[in-house]
């Protein structure tokens, strides 16, 4: 295995991560911006109220994408293990 090849995994490690955990955090901070707002134009300042949507989103969130998630990981680890057996 080449230095090439070593670093092409990674950036495939690196860029899987991303799509995996992109959606989850942007949908965190605009779920997380609005109750800021909302806080703000209300003079609310408790600070558990922003955990309770962010939670509540991300678990449908992860019940809606959790099957593609485990698919995409499941298909970058068959490819680890090609790569690994064609060694």
């Amino acid at each position: 295995m080449t230095e090439g090849d070593v670093l092409s995994v990674m950036r495939e490690a690196y860029l899987l991560i991303l799509k995996l955990a992109g959606p989850l955090l942007i949908v965190s901070i605009v779920i997380g911006l609005v109750v800021a707002i909302f806080q703000a134009a209300t003079q609310i300042h408790e600070q558990t109220l922003t955990f309770v949507p962010k939670i509540i989103v991300i678990v449908i969130m992860l019940l809606g994408l959790g099957s593609w998630m485990i698919a995409q990981l499941r298909d970058f680890i068959d490819s680890l293990f090609v790569m690994m057996a064609q060694l």
